[in-house]
């Protein structure tokens, strides 16, 4: 035991040493969860709009009004003429046109159908499929009210049968991605903070020579490799508790599923971390092979198929069955179950249950491997 805390307490003074890395390892999550709380929203609104009013009548003014009436559009300009709207859309200063024909008006009020066109800028498709379903809504929105206004201006006592629907929104009643992503950015900011620190650190040592002069040491390779992970543990486990503060205290996020389960599965997920960072520093001889080697193979590929962005559903069933393997996917699934939808872990329990099975399993053969390299 002495001699896997003097290896920890090694790894300590290093650190402190490396006073950049120190700052890095627990300011960087704060400022990353900032920025990206902040800033990484998928909330559409205001969207840039040019209205082409070619009626200039009172129907075609309703109708530019209601496009800004809830917020989703904000009007940046009008023109009369067609050939106007290319270079609005071109320059981005419009991210959405609404073409109102002549005789727009006259249309509806001889009670016959009158076309609108709405033209979208196709370049950012989900804010164009986004601002499609606003645009649908509003003018469906339109068309009823005048049918409404039409059957008692002419005295219909009998309206006709309409399904009123009653949305509720569960969890989530704002559908502020925010409350969406900072969970998620936790699961980043472990796997960045650990797997890379890891590696780098370990790898370090092999191009410094101390790695060998370790080695040849009485150190038992279980010894070592305990001390060389344990500070990253417990830096893990620091960045958690500074996330959790983070979205309390800036955010206004609580974990309604309980702190305490929050951080004893982190640390299930850390196994996995951890185990990566060890599995990288057995197959990197520089700090840059490490470092390549966690973004693209490791990094990169976990983000993509976890549903942090993307939703899974919507993936290739191949990529699909691969995402089984991916330990983000549980831990996304537990930290966005524990902070917005107030479950514990008779819930959570097979995503808890799977996160330990890979991260046993994946520390475990991290281990051997580097065992072996080592003996």
């Amino acid at each position: 035991m002495k001699i896997i805390l003097n290896i920890i307490r090694k790894e300590f003074i290093q650190l402190r040493q490396d006073k950049k890395m120190f700052g890095i390892s627990f300011l960087a999550p704060i400022l990353q969860l900032l920025i990206l709380g902040y800033a990484a929203s998928l909330d559409v609104s205001e969207i840039p709009l040019i209205v082409c009013d070619m009626d200039h009548s009172a129907e075609s003014r309703n109708m530019a009004d209601h496009f800004t009436a809830n917020g989703s559009f904000s009007i940046r300009g009008y023109t009369e003429r067609l050939q106007d709207v290319d270079g609005w859309l071109d320059n981005g200063r419009a991210a959405v046109a609404l073409l109102i024909p002549k005789g727009f008006g006259k249309k509806l009020g001889n009670g016959t159908p009158a076309p609108l066109q709405v033209i979208a800028d196709g370049t950012e498709s989900s804010s164009a499929s986004i601002g499609f379903s606003y645009a649908s809504m509003i003018v469906m929105e339109y068309s009823q009210n005048i049918i409404l206004e039409t059957m008692l201006k002419h005295g219909a006592l009998i309206l006709p049968a309409r399904v009123v629907p009653q949305i509720r929104v569960w969890y989530n009643p704002d559908l502020k991605s925010r409350n969406f992503m900072v969970p998620g950015v936790l699961g980043l900011l472990l796997m960045v903070m650990t797997m890379i620190l890891t590696s780098l650190a370990i790898v370090k040592e092999k191009e410094l020579g101390t790695l060998e002069q370790l080695i040849v040491t009485p150190i038992r390779p279980y010894q070592l490799i305990i001390g060389k992970l344990a500070p990253f543990f417990v830096i893990g486990v620091i960045d958690v508790v500074l996330v959790i503060l983070v979205a309390l205290l800036v955010f206004a996020l609580p974990v309604k599923g309980g702190i305490l389960l929050l951080i004893a599965l982190s640390i299930v997920f850390l196994m996995t971390t951890l185990g990566l960072g060890l599995f990288i520093s057995t197959i990197s001889r520089t700090q840059q092979q490490a470092m390549m080697t966690a973004i693209f193979f490791f990094m990169l590929p976990m983000i993509f198929f976890s549903g942090f962005v993307f939703p899974i559903e919507n993936m290739p069933p191949v990529i699909q069955g691969i995402s089984y393997l991916i330990p983000l996917r549980y831990y996304f699934v537990i930290v966005r179950g524990l902070f917005l939808k107030g479950v514990g872990l008779d819930v959570l329990w097979t995503q808890a249950a799977a996160l330990l099975a890979l991260g046993t399993a994946i520390l475990s053969m991290s281990v051997l491997r580097f065992q072996k390299r080592i003996s």
